[in-house]
């Protein structure tokens, strides 16, 4: 009897980013393979996984790369409008989410999930920005409102303005949040001065200072967690 040939093991095919979601969880897959999954193609000579883990060096990680302003991830390679689109929205969803937390829950009780939901608001911006958090009774976010732009004095926040919202929005608390964006989370004397005089300027309308948070792209320090407030 002629004797059989050897049968050759069968290659088997790596699992795509989709594949691998759909047998061990989203939480299974690496950062760029679940980025693949959004980009869905790549470029010549570049897959998807591997353009998703250059985009994430290219902006030292995942959130410089969902924060990129639209115009910026249009100049990369691989990246046309949709795409852009796609990774905008999944920052803002992201943002959106952590909003809705905060109107559900306690503020004061999930102090980490108002300092992540100021790192994704103003961590990712290049100038200096100002918000402010209104809370109800409860502490729960009522909503988020852009108080200033630019370098943060007592003359770009205005205390009567910022007590006139307040009033408006039937506030009972309120929590202010701005950037540094070079980084330094230390907070200046102006920081500390503007603090001093709007919490003088909402007691006179039994509204109450709750932090002030300084936020940076690595994260956000409290200053009542400081004693500073």
């Amino acid at each position: 009897m002629p004797t059989p040939t050897p049968r050759r093991p069968i290659a088997m095919t790596p699992e795509r980013p989709r594949e691998r979601l759909l047998a061990h969880g989203a939480q299974a897959l690496t950062s760029p393979e679940l980025l693949a999954i959004v980009l869905r193609t790549g470029t010549k000579g570049c897959d998807a996984v591997s353009l998703g883990h250059r985009l994430i060096e290219q902006f030292s990680g995942l959130r410089g790369l969902l924060a990129a302003d639209v115009h910026t991830l249009l100049k990369l390679p691989g990246l046309g409008l949709a795409k852009a689109c796609e990774l905008q929205a999944i920052n803002e969803l992201n943002r959106r989410a952590l909003a809705e937390e905060l109107r559900i829950g306690q503020a004061l009780d999930q102090p980490e999930r108002v300092k992540h939901y100021c790192i994704a608001t103003l961590g990712h911006l290049k100038i200096e920005h100002c918000f402010a958090l209104y809370l109800d009774s409860q502490y729960r976010l009522i909503i988020c409102e852009e108080l200033a732009k630019g370098t943060l004095t007592q003359a770009s926040v205005y205390p009567r303005e910022v007590v006139k919202a307040g009033l408006k929005h039937h506030a009972a608390a309120l929590i202010l949040a701005h950037n540094h964006p070079s980084g330094v989370s230390e907070p200046s004397q102006a920081d500390l001065a503007l603090t001093r005089h709007l919490k003088q300027a909402l007691a006179l309308v039994d509204i109450r200072l709750l932090d002030h948070l300084i936020v940076t792209p690595r994260g956000a320090v409290s200053l009542a967690e400081r004693g500073q407030l």
